[in-house]
């Protein structure tokens, strides 16, 4: 393949048909390929590369909280789910018949990772979606009444082949965040279905959004066309104990230290000196490399042996060069401190 070829497919983001081009002449020449198969080899590569990169912008543009997926969900362990009916709504029919999806259970059953599974599989399929929690959206609305950005809002989320929305209830709202949720709800209703998840029935719905007849208005649409997934089953989050921990890997690993000195440095307390300088006695003044307590304190108390030289100590602490350096400077350093007080 000449440059001014290579350079010419480049530019036009062909890039996967640059990379096999040489290799489907040689196969046409050696087989006799027809055109048409010659064209098919060349741009099938190119229209999966396409493919591959409108499904990753679909998803990152999804803001999917984890790449959940339905083949993933443990059916075994959540016996409240009919896998059955998964199976069903995974076919994506309930998509061109706005048909909205609410599921209903307490938490930790496995309520938003069936219905992000479904928004992912919506996604694989061509179609464009959105993942938001409910705290997020109703702030996104409140925030969007100050800079009168509340129409654009609407707009980008009705235009949503699916959107779901994770976490309806236990919210404190305001009356305008509940009647912008209810324009949502009637722009999208018969055009866009939507996925709802929450631990609340719909009778309780009053309560977060307030207005009882408006409540009833946006119930009536969103209960019109609409399967309600009721989960009654074991928690998916119950508390796991951790490991336990050997108590040789700390042994094995923990520097030497002397019972006398598990107090850690002595602190000089001795009055000032005549001179008026303030520096405490010989008797309590700390070790030459005792700055080294600064670079290893922690929850522990570092071992007495960086007192040291590291050539002769077989303390743990000392054997990496990165703490022989570190002893080095602290010796250097207090030595210059010493002799600059004398």
């Amino acid at each position: 393949m000449s440059d001014e070829l290579d350079q010419m497919l480049r530019n036009l983001h062909l890039r996967p048909i640059a990379e096999i081009l040489d290799e489907v002449l040689a196969l046409a020449e050696q087989q006799g390929l027809s055109y048409r198969n010659f064209l098919l080899r060349l741009l099938r590569p190119q229209w999966q590369a396409r493919q591959d990169q409108a499904l990753a912008w679909r998803i990152k543009r999804a803001r999917l909280p984890e790449p959940w997926s339905l083949e993933t969900f443990p059916f075994d362990l959540q016996t409240g789910v009919d896998r059955k009916l998964i199976r069903s709504l995974a076919e994506l029919d309930f998509i061109p018949r706005a048909e909205n999806l609410v599921f209903i259970g307490p938490t930790g059953v496995g309520k938003t990772g069936l219905a992000v599974g479904l928004l992912l599989k919506a996604l694989q399929n061509g179609y464009r979606g959105r993942f938001v929690r409910a705290q997020d959206l109703f702030d996104d609305m409140y925030a969007s009444l100050a800079d009168r950005s509340t129409r654009k809002l609407l707009h980008e989320l009705a235009r949503l082949d699916i959107l779901l929305i994770d976490e309806m209830g236990y919210l404190n709202l305001r009356p305008e965040q509940s009647n912008t949720f209810f324009k949502l709800m009637e722009e999208r209703y018969h055009r866009r279905p939507t996925l709802i998840t929450t631990n609340l029935d719909y009778d309780e719905w009053h309560h977060f959004l307030g207005n009882r007849p408006m409540v009833d208005a946006l119930l009536s649409r969103l209960r019109h066309r609409c399967q309600t997934l009721r989960i009654d089953g074991p928690s998916l989050r119950k508390p796991q104990p951790c490991p336990p921990t050997s108590s040789a890997s700390f042994t094995s690993t923990a520097p030497c230290r002397k019972p006398e000195d598990a107090a850690g440095p002595p602190i000089a307390t001795s009055p000032r000196t005549s001179s008026g300088e303030g520096s405490p006695s010989n008797s309590s003044k700390p070790p030459s490399a005792w700055p080294l307590y600064a670079a290893f304190s922690g929850p522990r108390k570092p071992c007495l042996c960086l007192r040291s030289d590291p050539s002769t100590t077989s303390c743990p602490s000392l054997k990496s060069s990165s703490t022989r350096r570190l002893w080095r400077r602290a010796t250097s350093t207090t030595s210059t401190t010493d002799s600059d007080a004398s």
